[in-house]
């Protein structure tokens, strides 16, 4: 069983963190925050993206 941090609490639901699944409680929440980011459901505040897209290769096609 893996072993119980002190004094860190899971930031997805609050319950006490464990060590194998740090900083969260379980996996199930270190599940849960990962599709959170990838869903888009976490935003960073920033400039807005320009509207003509963005060139990989940085030339012109």
């Amino acid at each position: 069983m893996p072993k119980k941090s002190d004094s860190k609490s899971c930031p997805y639901c609050g319950k006490p963190s464990v060590d194998a699944h740090a900083p969260f409680c379980s996996r199930g929440c270190k599940d849960r925050d990962l599709l959170k980011w990838l869903g888009e459901g976490y935003r960073i505040p920033g400039p807005a993206a320009p509207s003509g897209g963005v060139d990989s290769d940085g030339g012109e096609g």
